[in-house]
């Protein structure tokens, strides 16, 4: 999913597709590893659904003769990871692999799964043999691989704040949401569980399962999005690479529970809206993920692009007509309706990860750029508005791309706020808005009420890149944003730094903030295999 989980959170080779993945949170056993269900949680972000990877960047396992002439060096890669040159298929490719955090079997499903797909031949390793080859790596055990990438300084607080540790993880959480009691915080994993923490606890309980609602017959899941609306229902937004279709189909899931009630708690959610589009080009399906209820009462919902830029070249069996028409775009659906219809809201939008309004009832949403090395927009999202995609990035002008399509005539493009200052892409003579492959993710406005220096604002994640690219700043913060909506432009501070990979952000009581920290990794060296965390922001002394 991320596919890019670097920038397009689950979708560019994150989560995007950065969040792409290697995700932690489901409850694999260890007597039945699914090679193929784990293979796309944590190797198709980099190497592809198919296993076709990304030229010059992430190189390809399909027929690759470098599992066969390399073996050694193949199962070393993910225990302790890889980098330097390496050659594939008679291919270069120069760049970091990070270990991954999983079992000896899991692994030896992975690989017995990438053995018997995609035109390889080879014998797959076992169990014992993974156990046996990584007792000669820099990480004899996966304690000693786990203990190495986890923990972390936290960054300072804005002055007059603090930062502390609410809960560690023994997942990797995509999003927040407030239960209804309005002290439960939830938090969602990839693969559809949600997890259940009250501030001052030690510990977070499993709500649901994914295996109680989400049909895996329908394909591999990502669940990217949840919400609690006014009226105390759940909802939780679901992606599924369903290969039994020709092409292959993305079965998208608006999943909803009842009321919730006190002495009636939520059963297992329910599909309330449900359609299929094929699934997207190659690593670039970001699918539906963010879903809140604004101000007018409707369910907003962003349904990210199927592609990276409008490309047609495509793996086999998938679709290469580019964008449908309920991709790329926000949509809007009435609560009130047990069958809703979709509502585009607005259009050109590539994946709009974090979004929310302010106190005027203004529509603010961040989304994440392409490979190419575009900005990472800030939108004032306006019904019936166009905002570029996949024909023009932030302001930039000239194709980034030779396959990128000619504008429609007479449409109007909506430009992102321009950033003056002081970070985070203010350099550039005001970029448009934030530096290439920072991936901002969620975002919240913390009204007048708030105490100094945050109040008034909106605050944005930026969950970094997986790219090792040179000069500069790549996310790994969060972000304070003051838009000037008359001018279209917006100041913006880094608070906090140097993090981790925060992703969501969600207010609660007492003029306090969750940050959802994904995992620990900050760099591609470091992985983003290890558990995440939830951290509490709030005025010190309270």
């Amino acid at each position: 999913m991320l596919a890019r989980f670097s920038c397009s959170l689950l979708s560019r080779g994150l989560f995007t597709a950065a969040v792409a993945l290697v995700l932690a949170g489901y409850g694999w056993t260890a007597e039945q590893p699914d090679g193929a269900r784990l293979y796309q949680q944590y190797c198709s972000i980099c190497h592809g659904a198919e296993g076709q990877g990304i030229p010059n960047v992430f190189p390809p396992l399909a027929k690759a003769d470098f599992l066969v002439k390399q073996r050694t060096k193949a199962l070393r890669a993910p225990l302790e990871g890889l980098s330097g040159k390496i050659e594939v298929n008679g291919h270069t490719f120069e760049g970091a692999m990070p270990p991954v955090m999983l079992e000896d079997a899991d692994l030896a499903a992975i690989f017995a799964h990438v053995y018997s797909s995609w035109g390889n031949a080879g014998n797959a390793p076992t169990a014992e043999e993974i156990a046996d080859v990584r007792k000669k790596t820099k990480f004899p055990t996966l304690a000693a691989l786990k203990e190495a990438m986890g923990g972390g300084v936290l960054p300072a607080a804005p002055e007059g704040w603090e930062l502390k540790v609410g809960v560690e993880l023994s997942f990797s959480p995509i999003r927040l949401a407030l239960h209804p009691d309005g002290e439960t915080v939830l938090a969602l994993a990839q693969q559809g569980d949600i997890w259940q923490w009250k501030p001052g606890e030690t510990t977070a309980t499993k709500l649901f399962d994914g295996s109680e609602y989400i049909d895996r017959n329908l394909g591999s899941e990502s669940t990217l999005g949840m919400t609690v609306d006014r009226e105390g229902r759940l909802y939780v937004t679901s992606n599924q690479c369903n290969k039994k279709k020709d092409p292959v189909a993305n079965e998208v899931t608006v999943f909803r529970t009842g009321a919730w009630l006190k002495d009636k708690p939520w059963t297992k959610p329910a599909p309330w809206y449900q359609t299929s589009y094929p699934f997207g080009a190659g690593p670039y399906n970001h699918g539906l993920s963010h879903i809140a209820q604004g101000p007018d009462g409707l369910m907003y919902v962003n349904s990210g692009a199927r592609t990276d830029g409008g490309e047609v070249k495509v793996p086999k069996g998938y679709s290469a007509a580019g964008e449908e028409p309920n991709t790329a775009c926000m949509w809007r659906l009435d609560p009130k309706l047990d069958k809703p219809t979709v509502e585009v809201f607005a259009h050109g939008l590539r994946n709009t990860f974090g979004f929310c309004w302010d106190d005027e009832g203004r529509f603010i949403g961040t989304e994440n750029g392409p490979d190419a090395h575009e900005p990472e927009e800030l939108n004032l999202i306006e019904q019936g508005k166009h905002y570029g995609f996949p024909f023009q990035f932030a302001d930039h002008k000239g194709k980034p791309y030779p396959h990128t399509p000619e504008a429609p005539a007479g449409v109007e493009f909506t430009l992102p706020f321009k950033n003056v200052g002081p970070d985070a892409g203010a350099a550039k003579e005001g970029m448009s808005t934030f530096n290439p492959h920072s991936c901002p993710s969620g975002i919240v406005w913390l009204g007048a009420d708030w105490p100094a220096p945050l109040g008034g604002s909106f605050l944005t994640a930026r969950f970094g890149n997986l790219l090792e690219l040179p000069g500069g700043d790549v996310g790994f913060d969060v972000l304070q944003t003051k838009p000037d909506f008359s001018n279209r432009t917006v100041e913006v501070k880094r608070v906090l730094q140097p993090w981790s990979r925060p992703i969501d952000l969600l207010k609660i009581s007492g003029h306090r903030l969750i940050i959802a920290e994904y995992c620990r990794g900050a760099n591609l060296a470091a992985g983003i295999g290890t558990p995440g965390r939830l951290l509490v922001l709030g005025p010190k002394g309270k």
